[in-house]
Formats: C-alpha cells, sequence, structure tokens
C-alpha cells in the first residue's frame, strides 16, 4: 500500500478560531498519524453492517467486559474508607476533628496532582501495560490500609490509592473513544461507569458480611481493605493478559477485520491512538473554552458526588438507623445508581443529544437536596421523607458518565483528548476534595450548611451545561467556515451518530474527498470535517 504518494490536508491552527489555513502536506510520511494509517493508509475498506456489528460484538466482549471489571475494583476500593468507618475506624485509629474528612479528600488530592503525568502516560504506554500497572499499584495501596491504625499511616496509603487510580477515568475515557463509534459511546462509558452502583451494592454487602466477624486480632475494617485490596492485586495480571491497546494490536481481530475496525471508526474524526505526545495539543487545549466548561461541569457535578462516597453510610446512619440497617440500606442506593446511569445513557444514545439529558437528570438531584435541607431544617424531622431525597441524589450518577461521552465525542487528537480527560478527571478531584470539606463534623447529623451549599452549585450547573452548547454551536459555525475555505461542502453529513453503520466521505465533493483527515491524529480545531454533537 503505498504511503507516500497521497496528498493530505494538513489545516493549521489559527488564533481565536479564525478560519484555518489549508496546506497539503504528507502525513504519512512525516509519521504523525494513528498507528492505524501503517495498516490502511489512504485506502477505503469496504465495510458491511454485518461486518460493523460482529467487530462490535468482539470489541464488546474483549475490551468492554475488561473495562467493567477494573472500574469496578476501582470504585469498590475507593467506597471501602466509607464503610470502614462505619465499622469503627475513626475510633481505632484515634481520629478526631475533620482527620477523616482529610483522610477522604486524600484520594482526590493525589489524582488532582497527578493527572499531568497521567495524560502523558496515557499517550506513551500501552494502555494494556498501563492498566494492568495501575491495578495492582492501588491494590496494594488498598490492602496496605489494613495495617494503617493511625492518622498518618491512613492518609500516606489513601494518597497512594488515588495516585495509581489517577489515570483510570482518562485512560478508560480514551480507550472508549478509540474502540466505539460515536452513537456507540454514551451506553459503553455507562456500562464501565455503572459499576459504582454495583460496586456500592458490593461493598455493602462485603462489609455487613465481614462485620459480623469476631476476631481478637483483626478488626471488621481491616478485613474490609485485606479483602478488596487482594481481589485487585490478583486481578491485575489476569487484565494484562486479557486487554489489547488498540485496533492495530488487537489480538482477538485478524488483518482483514483490523481494517474493518478502522474503517468504521473513520466518521468520529476523533482518530484511533497515536503514541506520538504532541505539544502543539497542549497549547491548544489552554486556548480551547471547551476544557475549561469540561472541568467547570467536573468540578460542579463531583462535589456533589463526594457526598455520598464519603458520607453516604454515615448520613443514612444519621438519619437514625443502627449501623447494620445503615450498611443495608446503601443497597437501593447503588441499585438507583445503576438505574440512573443506564437509563441517561441509553436515553442520550436514543435522542442523540447529551446535554438535554444531563440537564434532565440534575433537576432530581436540586429536588433530593432540597428535601434534605428542609428536612433538616424542620422541628419535625421525618425519616422517611429524608431518606427519599437522598436516594434521589442518585440521579447525580448519570451525569459523570454523560459528560465523559460528550467530551470524547467532541475533542480530536490523541494527546488532546487524554489532556482533556485529564483535565476533566482534576476537576473531578477537586470537587472531591472540596465536597468533604463542605460537611463539618460539628454539623452532624444533617449537615444543613454543607447540603445548602451543593444546593447551590447544582443549580450553578445547569448554567454551565447551557454554557458549552453554545460553545459548541459557536464552534461549529467556525468548522463550517473552515470547510468553504477549503472548497468542502459548508454541511457535511456526521454518519458517526447514525446507528447503523454508513461509510463516511466516500464519495468527493468539488473535487475533494472527505474522510482524509481522521486518521491523521488532528485535534478537533484543525480537522475541518470536525462536527461538534450536542
Amino acid at each position: 500500500m503505498a504511503l507516500h504518494d497521497e496528498a493530505k490536508y494538513e489545516i493549521e491552527h489559527a488564533e481565536r478560531g479564525s478560519v484555518h489555513d489549508v496546506a497539503p502536506a504528507h502525513a504519512h510520511a512525516h509519521g504523525h498519524g494513528d498507528k492505524a494509517l501503517e495498516l490502511i493508509g489512504d485506502e477505503r475498506v469496504e465495510l458491511s453492517q454485518e461486518d460493523n456489528d460482529r467487530i462490535r460484538r468482539k470489541t464488546d466482549r474483549y475490551i468492554l467486559s475488561v473495562l467493567v471489571w477494573v472500574y469496578f475494583l476501582q470504585i469498590l476500593d475507593k467506597s471501602a474508607l466509607g464503610y470502614a468507618a462505619t465499622w469503627g475506624l475513626s475510633t481505632d485509629a484515634h481520629l478526631v476533628g475533620n482527620q477523616y474528612s482529610l483522610i477522604s479528600t486524600m484520594n482526590a488530592i493525589a489524582q488532582l496532582g497527578w493527572q499531568p503525568f497521567s495524560s502523558y502516560l496515557i499517550v506513551r504506554i500501552p494502555a494494556r501495560h498501563l492498566m494492568a500497572g495501575l491495578c495492582l499499584g492501588w491494590g496494594i495501596a488498598q490492602a496496605c490500609m489494613a495495617a494503617s491504625d493511625s492518622f498518618g499511616a491512613l492518609v500516606a496509603t489513601r494518597f497512594l490509592l488515588g495516585l495509581f487510580e489517577a489515570g483510570c477515568l482518562p485512560l478508560f475515557g480514551h480507550l472508549t473513544s478509540i474502540w466505539w463509534r460515536r452513537s456507540e459511546q454514551p451506553m459503553r462509558v455507562a456500562a464501565w461507569y455503572c459499576t459504582n452502583g454495583f460496586a456500592t451494592c458490593a461493598a455493602a454487602i462485603i462489609s455487613y458480611g465481614l462485620g459480623h466477624v469476631k476476631s481478637e486480632h483483626i478488626k471488621p475494617w481491616q478485613l474490609i481493605f485485606l479483602v478488596v485490596g487482594v481481589l485487585t492485586v490478583v486481578s491485575a495480571p489476569i487484565v494484562w493478559l486479557l486487554i489489547d491497546s488498540d485496533v492495530t494490536t488487537a489480538r482477538f481481530l485478524d488483518a482483514d477485520d483490523k481494517a474493518k475496525a478502522i474503517e468504521r471508526l473513520r466518521a468520529n474524526q476523533t482518530g484511533t491512538g497515536s503514541n506520538e505526545f504532541k505539544w502543539d495539543h497542549v497549547v491548544e487545549l489552554f486556548t480551547d473554552v471547551k476544557s475549561y466548561l469540561w472541568v467547570a461541569m467536573a468540578l460542579l457535578l463531583n462535589i456533589g458526588a463526594s457526598v455520598t462516597n464519603a458520607f453516604g453510610p454515615t448520613l443514612i446512619n444519621g438519619l437514625g438507623f443502627s449501623t447494620y440497617i445503615s450498611t443495608l440500606l446503601n443497597m437501593p442506593f447503588g441499585v438507583l445508581q445503576v438505574i440512573c446511569i443506564l437509563a441517561a445513557s441509553y436515553a442520550a444514545q436514543k435522542w442523540r443529544i447529551k446535554s438535554a439529558v444531563l440537564a434532565l437528570f440534575v433537576v432530581p438531584v436540586i429536588i433530593g437536596l432540597a428535601v434534605l435541607f428542609a428536612e433538616g431544617m424542620s422541628s419535625h424531622y421525618k425519616q422517611g421523607a429524608a431518606l427519599t431525597g437522598y436516594y434521589l441524589l442518585a440521579f447525580l450518577f448519570g451525569g459523570n458518565p454523560l459528560i465523559v461521552a460528550w467530551c470524547i465525542s467532541n475533542t480530536g487528537g490523541t494527546t488532546k483528548r487524554s489532556l482533556t480527560l485529564s483535565a476533566y478527571n482534576a476537576g473531578s478531584s477537586a470537587g472531591n476534595i472540596i465536597g468533604p470539606l463542605l460537611f463539618n463534623a460539628r454539623d452532624k447529623p444533617h449537615y444543613i450548611p454543607g447540603v445548602r451549599a451543593v444546593l447551590g452549585i447544582f443549580c450553578g450547573l445547569l448554567g454551565v451545561i447551557a454554557l458549552q452548547c453554545a460553545a459548541l454551536a459557536t464552534l461549529n459555525k467556525v468548522r463550517q467556515r473552515q470547510r468553504v475555505a477549503a472548497g468542502k461542502p459548508k454541511f457535511i453529513n456526521d454518519t458517526s451518530m447514525d446507528e447503523a453503520y454508513v461509510a463516511y466521505g466516500g464519495d468527493e465533493a468539488n473535487g475533494v474527498q472527505l474522510g482524509q483527515n481522521a486518521l491523521l491524529d488532528l485535534t478537533d480545531y484543525k480537522n475541518d470535517e470536525f462536527v461538534y454533537v450536542y
């Protein structure tokens, strides 16, 4: 396959989003495109609907199943602290004041500080090795928490746990973007992200069971850390054996299917993966208004999420239930998380609009917080109403997978996407740091000041969603002007959002063949064929 004779269009980014100049370049020869170029070059591969469906099913079986399990482990390990607190961690470790809150936030502090390095590692290290290494690292850190019986030891091990978990969400978002079409991504993100709910249920069951273990040598909270930590450590080598880094190295696809798998992703215009870290992508990240709005959404949403992760069992216990009942009452909350995540992502995929669904799912959260605030202020506290308000907070978990899917579908270029996802995770980590600090121990059992603050934050989130829609609409107009300047049609058919597979850009328009930018590892700003989705 000739890789050097085909002219390419390299679109140079102009300042402030102005129309780009288009100049021919030999992207293949310079080796700055996706690794997929080495397989198919400029060739268009014939792909039937049956081929598309068969490859998608194989990808789900070999890739998605591993993502689901590893993300489940990450959430299980992260949520173990809340249940350990229910079973006497604070007492045995002699924690006072806000020390438990600080321990809870150490995970997020580590993630926040490590994000720039995470984005670099995601680009440079094959996902197969990176995922297994991260899994092993946080599993060891989690198991070591069982031996931590002081504030200092718990801070250190919790920090290491966050350090290794820092690359998890950005890596999973990146893998989702390079294995599935844009129309398929919301439900794939939902599949691994909904393990939030399953992990909550599993943690409740494990904690309830281990809480009944009576031993003079080991405490129930130590058993919780040890069991989930060892489970993660054992899983690490299995993950390495099963996962593949990208389409070009997929062991479950033969050469013919690899070419077809690449072709079916062409319409995404977001690339299929490159191991070259590009500094111009870094510069563009800071000039892209979308980046700041993704971070703002992550920050605001996860301030609320941290309330349920770190203080969920404690809040339920504060409603007047015993320790055993408090542990079990968090199980319905986990089930609601799964339902909300799947429902939100299914609606976004079916209606092809993520922003409206995201805003719709924020509303019940605002109602739940309002109920918790009203009941906390009432002189006639109604336990059932307050518990209903707490359960309504489960709707917020439908938000994160929507934002991740929305983000990866609107970001082109491997380096820029990894940076954007890391920035998103930094915003999420910042939210997880701020959230627990809003809930002071002196405000028990109803945490009225914290609930009031989070209520205002979720109202602000609706405004940020509206701003992002306006930004995307503006950027679509910029890309349209770029296409006209390059002799391409102003409006192009974005087949990546179609449920059925439709070949992209096979026909020439005004003498220019569409779809040639798809595998050049261009950012969305530099790709004039990029179409932003709402």
